[in-house]
């Protein structure tokens, strides 16, 4: 496993922009796919964005599509979220994750992912 430390999180008024980073130690991270989900009060855990080890392979939930954009720079060991235009409905906290199986960019399973972050907190006010 690796180990996960998301940064970024802050209070941000609607229309703004955030973006989340995600250091990753511990086994190579470069091997691993890399997952973006998030969980707001009350509800479950959900499929935010996800990208392969390459960059090569990416997937966007229908909600975020055309608004965030995942990243990954393995030299650094640190995979990135760019979130534009936020809504209030984008107030979650925010949990980065890795999986070994290259096969897990395709899914929208947090159950896929073997490591996860403590995740950082992103409020979005009206």
């Amino acid at each position: 496993q690796v180990q996960l430390v998301e940064s970024g999180g802050r209070l941000v008024q609607a229309g703004g922009s955030l973006r989340l980073s995600c250091a990753a130690s511990g086994r190579t991270f470069s091997s691993y796919t890399m997952g973006w989900f998030r969980q707001a009060p009350g509800k479950e855990r959900e499929f935010v964005a996800a990208i392969n080890w390459s960059g090569g392979t990416i997937r966007y939930a229908d909600s975020v599509k055309g608004r965030f954009t995942i990243s990954r720079d393995n030299a650094r060991n640190t995979g990135y979220l760019q979130m534009n235009s936020l809504k209030p409905e984008d107030t979650a906290v925010y949990y980065c994750a890795a999986g070994v199986s290259g096969a897990i960019v395709y899914s929208s399973s947090s159950g896929s992912y073997d490591s996860w972050g403590q995740g950082t907190q992103v409020t979005v006010s009206s």
